[in-house]
């Protein structure tokens, strides 16, 4: 699929595959709870351990955080580049629906630069959830004929590649800089 033929199963609440960093990345609206319970069944995820939300720019992704907590140093971490992808663990806005933040009164997010992933937020004008695209036990997707081979020939997935990282992002906590999981 193109750009503009993924963006019709996202609209839909439906789960999509697209390139990120290092890998290819399942996805869906943030806001659908019944797009995130498809993602989750698919994944076989337990939804207590919370999604990440990615987005080429931070106007996607404030709704999801609550700002009051965070100084001007922790909005330069955020907005920062790094040598990898870098998510980060913020506080979540009292709105943020449980089913994305899981167990956690926190949200993790990361600012992508993937052109695919900022055309998708962009023209659907929404941040996306973020899990690698591969079944329990098997290794992360890095091609949109792996996505099709492990999920289905029909699935919706985004014809381009990853970017150029050798591994998933590293997740890190915004107050004290402790990584999470290694990138």
């Amino acid at each position: 699929m193109n750009i503009h033929q993924i963006l019709t199963p996202l609209r839909q609440n439906h789960v999509i595959a697209y390139p990120t960093e290092a890998v290819f990345g399942l996805g869906c609206n943030p806001l659908s709870e019944s797009a995130v319970q498809k993602l989750l069944d698919l994944k076989h995820r337990p939804i207590e351990k919370g999604l990440i939300l990615i987005a080429p720019e931070l106007r996607f992704l404030r709704p999801f955080i609550d700002e009051t907590a965070l100084t001007p140093t922790h909005w330069q971490r955020l907005t920062a580049h790094y040598d990898r992808p870098t998510t980060w663990v913020v506080p979540a806005h009292r709105n943020t629906p449980a089913f994305l933040t899981g167990k956690f009164n926190s949200i993790a997010i990361r600012l992508c630069t993937h052109p695919a992933v900022a055309a998708i937020c962009r023209q659907a004008n929404m941040a996306l959830t973020s899990t690698s695209a591969n079944l329990s036990g098997l290794p992360p997707c890095k091609t949109a004929d792996e996505v099709r081979s492990q999920f289905g020939a029909f699935f919706p997935v985004l014809d381009e590649a990853v970017g150029n990282a050798h591994r998933p992002s590293e997740i890190r906590d915004i107050f004290t800089q402790q990584i999470l999981r290694q990138g």
